[in-house]
């Protein structure tokens, strides 16, 4: 049985599209930015703003992140083969409202370094970076999941991390 519906079940649940944003808006989540050298040959970097960071083993060292099928980023994620995750501070709001936005270039005036790895852009100033190899995809309903493997991470700068509750950018301290 699974969400208590058994798996032989055709019917499905009749779920609010805006609702289920709004209540699971109620469960923060931590704010990065997966960026990426893309596809080869590409002129410029891919970098996206995720709140669907997850990190999902320990032996192999494996972190996941959801990505909207449609997504102009996923195909150059995917093609170029790695990523590198940004984990964001609190006082970076700007820097996530232009990896949002469907800017052109969104790294222009970003001064960024080339994780070791994958060679993918590393931000400045955020808490932590986590190096990838794209390990595989899977398909979630209207999203993908990529699993990368972890090459390398560290911790950058030891402030609150960006928190998205409710609708909200904040921070969580503690």
């Amino acid at each position: 049985m699974i969400g208590g519906m058994s798996e032989e079940s055709d019917s499905q649940p009749d779920i609010d599209p805006g609702e289920f944003r709004r209540v699971l808006g109620h469960f923060p989540t931590g704010v990065t930015v997966v960026t990426s050298t893309g596809t080869p040959g590409a002129d410029r970097p891919v970098g996206v703003a995720i709140g669907s960071f997850v990190s999902i083993s320990l032996d192999p060292p494996l972190v996941g992140f959801f990505l909207g099928s449609n997504s102009g980023s996923l195909a150059p994620i995917v093609d170029a083969g790695s990523f590198c995750v940004n984990v964001l501070c609190h006082d970076q709001i700007e820097l996530c409202g232009v990896m949002a936005s469907k800017a052109e270039d969104k790294f222009d005036g970003v001064a960024t370094s080339a994780a070791a790895g994958s060679g993918a852009p590393m931000l400045p100033d955020v808490h932590a970076v986590i190096d990838c190899a794209v390990e595989r995809v899977v398909d979630a309903g209207d999203h993908q999941l990529i699993v990368g493997r972890v090459l390398s991470l560290d911790t950058v700068r030891d402030e609150s991390p960006m928190v998205f509750y409710k609708g909200q950018y904040g921070s969580f301290s503690g």
